[in-house]
């Protein structure tokens, strides 16, 4: 596969043929499945040591021709060294609980994909942060979240994995399933994908099967079905909806970009939408577009961050 493709897709500047020649790449074999990872961790290596915004200035600005994709490789190389050697001396003396854990936090309005010492494979959504140690316990393996991610989780029945949130903890022995905690609301979400987790909020605890989600209500765990897989294509770099209202998209919006929205325009309030945009495409855009449908105007106060729909 041809490197200035890949990474087109990465920075979702690539086009749907070339999105569709990628796909059908990577699951034709388990080798170019490795591969694309593989780049994909270059990537985001790249994009955890750069100036976030240089960087997408950077590739978008030479349309990835002008931009020498092996040049981009020999950066990547170093950024991987670098990253690790970065994360093995990174320390904090808040607790001994604390002592020796590695950080990751994501900018806004992007996503990246780690893996765990164990070989857990995780993507991290926008403003998310995960702690982790060097070297797991030899009993549990776990993991701090604070923020939105989804895991893969390579199977050990000796030592179970365990996310744990401001909200409640997840367990697992091997499983995919999300988990959305961010500290700066009152959601706590975890949808499962394959095999069996154990949600845990004080005394109460819930079991769930594949295609199960748990959820607060009223500060109590309650459980059910998972009605729309869209919205944990983020992983992908989209934002989805699904006959959603103005405000939830807001809320999505806010999420996504780490900025405030105050909808001072009442009569949008009944507009509801499907559709989903690209984290990559910014908010201006998204709300560019949002206004063909719907009859509003928006002022961006960029020292607050905050946008005004009026």
């Amino acid at each position: 596969m041809n490197k200035e493709t890949l990474y087109k897709f990465f920075q979702n500047s690539a086009t749907i043929q070339e999105e569709m020649q990628i796909r059908e790449w990577m699951e034709s074999s388990t080798d170019n499945e490795k591969e694309f990872y593989k780049e994909r961790k270059i990537f985001d290596s790249i994009l955890l040591l750069s100036d976030e915004s240089s960087f997408s200035s950077d590739i978008t600005n030479a349309s990835l021709g002008k931009f020498k994709v092996r040049e981009l490789i020999k950066i990547a190389a170093v950024a991987v060294i670098t990253l690790v050697a970065t994360f093995s001396f990174q320390y904090f003396t808040k607790s001994s609980e604390e002592l020796a854990l590695q950080t990751i936090t994501v900018p806004a309005g992007q996503r990246i994909n780690i893996e765990l010492p164990d070989g857990t494979n995780v993507w991290l959504n926008s403003r998310s942060q995960i702690k982790y140690p060097t070297i797991f316990a030899a009993d549990e393996r776990k993991v701090i979240l604070d923020g939105e991610a989804y895991f893969e989780v390579s199977h050990n029945k000796k030592k179970p994995f365990v996310v744990e949130t401001s909200k409640g903890k997840v367990e697992v022995l091997g499983t995919k399933f999300n988990v959305e905690a961010y500290s700066d609301n009152n959601a706590f979400i975890t949808s499962l994908m394959e095999g069996s987790v154990r949600v845990k909020r004080g005394n109460a605890q819930l079991l769930l099967k594949p295609n199960e989600m748990a959820y607060l209500r009223g500060g109590k765990l309650e459980s059910a079905h998972i009605q729309d897989y869209n919205v944990y294509r983020w992983i992908e770099g989209l934002v989805c909806f699904n006959n959603e209202s103005f405000l939830n998209i807001m809320t999505k919006f806010e999420k996504c970009y780490g900025i405030t929205i105050k909808v001072e325009n009442k009569n949008v309030l009944s507009y509801r939408c499907t559709g989903k945009f690209r984290q990559t495409d910014g908010v201006n855009y998204a709300l560019r577009v949002l206004q063909k449908d719907v009859n509003f105007v928006f002022e961006r106060d960029r020292d607050k961050h905050i946008i005004y729909i009026k």
